[in-house]
């Protein structure tokens, strides 16, 4: 079977129905005597509570629950901001929740809010395994958070709808760097400088991206945290000092030569330098800062530092312009 046809499995197929239930109108002690009765299976991180209608109202964690005082009532220890997976949603869907949200379990429930089963990280990990076994050699982690399943590339609407608005940091951006440009106007129109405006850029843009792929790769099967990124962000630092003065000593001297300018080739080779060094800072920091708020890096973060490779490279390179060359 196909990669994209397991990762668009309904989630029901792999969820677990022998979850314990506890009522809500329980106290702990009724909870524990409950939990006793009932044979339980797989890793049991959480215990989820429901009303009279089994629809889940909130989740308990397994340390909340012991530590309780026996007669305190389960709606007082309960937490009713509960991350839930709907019925219909796909392994794919799944896999999206335990990456974003770092969970060791998550209920599942049907479009009335009844609880029907839940999938742990057990479950999760097995269907790992098995792609990886299906698929030697490739990434998972591009399988889980880049690849779209069939159904998503057939729904025009769907794909449209997930990148368009990190689409929008182009535009945005774009537009930031059309307003510096005017700012810049007394520079960017110089004969030394508007030719070289595009290569500049590029050569931010190609870094930037290089950077946010590099950190993708990183946080695989890490567990995120501060040390990391900064590890990885300084690591990119360096390497984008050492990139932009080679770039840069070559550009400049090109650009001597073309156009008989010592400052203007001083002005190149600074302004890519310190560009180039700038957008590898960003590019790796962006994915572990969109997965640190929750968001999709596979989708955000190329969109993001293209942007803010254009501007931060554009203030640099026209104040350098400005500095040397007026």
């Amino acid at each position: 079977m196909a990669a994209h046809q397991i990762l668009s499995d309904p989630i029901v197929r792999h969820m677990r129905t022998d979850l314990t239930r506890l009522r809500s109108d329980l106290n702990v002690e009724q909870a524990l005597e409950a939990i006793r009765q009932h044979e339980i299976s797989g890793r049991v991180v959480y215990f989820y509570v429901v009303d009279a209608d089994d629809k889940l109202i909130g989740v308990i964690p397994t340390r909340r629950l012991l530590r309780a005082r026996p007669a305190e009532s389960l709606r007082d220890i309960l937490i009713t901001r509960v991350i839930s997976i709907p019925a219909k949603a796909t392994v794919l869907e799944a896999c999206e929740f335990f990456t974003l949200h770092r969970l060791l379990a998550f209920p599942i429930v049907d479009d009335d809010g009844k609880l029907v089963g839940l999938v742990d990280v057990d479950l999760y990990t097995d269907e790992i395994e098995d792609l990886e076994r299906r698929h030697e050699g490739e990434d998972l982690f591009q399988l889980v958070g880049v690849y779209l399943t069939s159904a998503e590339q057939k729904n025009t609407l769907l794909a449209s709808r997930k990148r368009f608005p990190w689409l929008l940091c182009n535009v945005v951006g774009g537009m930031i760097a059309a307003l510096i440009a005017d700012a810049y106007a007394d520079v960017s129109t110089l004969v030394l400088v508007t030719p070289f405006i595009a290569l500049v850029t590029g050569m931010a843009e190609g870094v930037a991206i290089q950077s946010v792929s590099l950190a993708l790769l990183a946080m695989h099967g890490k567990k995120l945290s501060w040390k990391l990124m900064f590890q990885e962000v300084g690591q990119e630092i360096l390497v984008g000092l050492l990139l932009g003065i080679f770039c840069g000593l070559i550009v400049g001297v090109i650009s001597y030569l073309w156009k008989g300018s010592l400052y203007a080739g001083i002005s190149l080779c600074l302004g890519i330098a310190g560009g180039v060094m700038a957008s590898a800072a960003i590019g790796a920091a962006l994915p572990f800062l969109l997965r640190m708020f929750r968001r999709d890096p596979q989708v955000a973060s190329g969109p993001i530092a293209l942007a803010a490779a254009d501007m931060v490279t554009l203030l640099l390179y026209f104040n350098l312009g400005r500095w040397l060359l007026l």
